[in-house]
Formats: C-alpha cells, structure tokens, sequence
C-alpha cells in the first residue's frame, strides 16, 4: 500500500533470514530464533546505546502497513523477550523499542524491523544519531554472546 522499496531490491534482512549474512550482519550476530520471526544485534550503533537488536519478521513484510497479524505477534513475542535479556545482561536501567515506516518515518531498511534499545539514565537516545561507522564483529560480539547465553539458560 505505502511502499518504498525500490525495484530489485537485495532484502539485507531476508538474507540473515535465510541463514546467510553480509558484511553488516554475521550469524554470530542472531541472537534468537522462531519459525516466524528472529532477532540480532545491530551493526549500527548510538553513542550511548550500543549492542541494540532488530526484531524482524522471517517473511519480507515492508512495514507495519503490510505486516500480517500473525507476524506481527511473533516479532511482539521476541521484543518481549529481547527486552528482558537486554534488561537482565547489559547492567542497563530500561528498554526502549521503536519501529519505523516509510521515508519520512526514518524507516530505510525496507523490511519490517523493530528497535530494542539498551536504556541508562541520562543516555540522550533521541538527540542523537547513529554512529557513522558500523560496529564490528568482534565489537558486536559481546553483546551477542551474553544475549544468546541468557536464552540457553532461560531453556536450560
């Protein structure tokens, strides 16, 4: 309905989605899975925010605008608990999550997407932008292993 995707587009997210990765996202970086939905740590990063995750649906959904119910409440269920890792690991105060839709929402990614963002006190989230160089493998790294270590001990 409203889309913005541009004709040929290469879905970064249905890649990842698909098991494979890129030079922003390795497979190191998922940190949790469903048949419909999964999560990762994100390679763009804010100053004072790092280590945040995407919740996105497995199916290519542009936005909230196309997003079907059922995929809907799968990425919901893995916010959830994205939220509760990143609270329970991180040493942070709070979550916050965010979601865009369509150029002029900030949405430039065009796969559905929802933000879990890290929170401290003063951290000043939204007076700033993303840093300009995406995070490394080996900076990512920490935050995904604590993620992924909560969850196997959550199953455990």
């Amino acid at each position: 309905m409203f889309n913005h995707e541009p004709v040929g587009y290469r879905c970064p997210f249905c890649l990842v989605a698909a098991g494979g990765e890129d030079q922003l996202t390795s497979r190191d970086d998922v940190v949790l899975e469903s048949s419909r939905a999964f999560a990762f740590v994100s390679s763009r990063w804010w100053p004072n925010n790092r280590g945040h995750v995407l919740v996105a649906p497995r199916a290519h959904h542009e936005n909230l605008y196309d997003l079907p119910a059922a995929d809907g409440y799968a990425v919901h269920d893995l916010v959830r608990e994205v939220a509760i890792a990143i609270r329970s690991t991180y040493g942070c105060t709070g979550v916050s999550t965010r979601q865009h839709n369509e150029p002029d929402g900030y949405q430039d990614v065009w796969h559905l997407h929802v933000h879990v963002f890290p929170r401290y006190a003063d951290d000043n989230l939204y007076n700033t932008r993303h840093l300009a160089t995406p995070a490394t493998p080996d900076e990512r790294a920490p935050y995904s292993h604590k993620l992924r270590r909560y969850f196997a001990d959550a199953k455990g």
